[in-house]
């Protein structure tokens, strides 16, 4: 599979895969060649800290979904656009990684959406595009630090996604296709 999208890149590059990030890397030297990445699958239970402790909810990916990251795949913050099962696209940010904070053993992707929700929605199907790279994945030293962070990537994402580059991902075909999840 071939990226999807490579703006002004030179032809050259489109015979790079999709799926290796790392020699796109060593071709671009961009934090961003792998994006956007788009992916769908099935929310899973996570481990209860997104709404509960944090007060910031998330729709966690199975780890088939995260194993299927492209190679080289940079964890950290992220931000783009996010579709439970047949409803609205809306704004998201994600965390890619391990959480060091928490000390997890598994890599995870744990999705925000920026909209409030009525009821918890395990078992959907969520549909993402990540279009853009906020940090590095880090550690904390205090639970409200990592909120705060937390709090000041959903601003940053709020604002990046009403530009252009990030906008015109809202409406990709990628949503309107009712995929199963992989």
């Amino acid at each position: 599979m071939l990226l999807r999208y490579w703006g002004a890149l030179p032809a050259r590059f489109l015979t790079v895969p999709a799926s290796d990030c790392a020699l796109r890397r060593s071709y671009c030297g961009m934090m961003t060649e792998c994006l956007p990445h788009f992916t769908r699958g099935e929310v899973i239970k996570g481990f209860g800290r997104g709404s509960k402790e944090l007060g910031i909810p998330t729709a966690n990916f199975s780890e088939n979904i995260v194993e299927k990251l492209p190679a080289g795949f940079p964890t950290g913050a992220y931000y783009g656009w996010a579709k439970v099962d047949e409803g609205e696209v809306y704004k998201m940010v994600m965390s890619v990684g391990w959480n060091p904070y928490y000390h997890n053993k598994k890599k995870s992707m744990e999705t925000h959406i920026i909209h409030s929700f009525k009821e918890d929605f395990y078992g959907s199907t969520l549909s993402v595009v990540i279009t853009g790279y906020i940090r590095q994945e880090k550690g904390f030293a205090s639970l409200d630090e990592l909120i705060k962070a937390i709090k000041n990537d959903i601003a940053q994402a709020e604002v990046q996604l009403e530009k252009p580059e990030h906008k015109i991902f809202q409406t990709d075909n990628f949503f309107q296709n009712k995929i199963q999840p992989s």
